[in-house]
């Protein structure tokens, strides 16, 4: 398949696919005519990025999970690099867990002044 009907079938941009591409979290095969071909395995990569993006994953940390990655799902190879990365991931979730709670607070506290007077 081209790049429109994978960008189509994930919802990623195909600007997003190039840059996946030079990042090389995508290996498309090139036709005789030098166009990218993308398989269904491209499918199942670009899913497993959204996936771990969307757990605030940096391109950078979802390569070195990729590898990892085995079967139809997103079912982890445990290696002790990857229990590193992931107990690093938690942290820096959670400090954005507590900086989110304290903009919080501070909004809320603005919203109780104003709503006193």
């Amino acid at each position: 398949m081209r790049i429109g009907e994978l960008s189509e079938r994930t919802g990623v941009s195909i600007r997003m696919l190039r840059y996946y591409g030079t990042e090389g979290l995508l290996k498309p095969k090139r036709t005789s005519s030098g166009y990218r071909d993308y398989t269904q395995d491209e499918v199942q990569t670009v899913e497993r990025i959204k996936l771990l993006g969307s757990a605030g994953m940096t391109l950078a940390t979802i390569q070195q999970f990729l590898p990892c990655v085995r079967g139809e799902g997103p079912v982890l190879e445990p290696c002790d690099e990857l229990r590193n990365v992931l107990h690093e991931q938690i942290r820096l979730a959670d400090q954005k867990a507590a900086k989110l709670a304290k903009s919080r607070n501070i909004l809320e506290r603005f919203l109780c002044e104003i709503e006193q007077d």
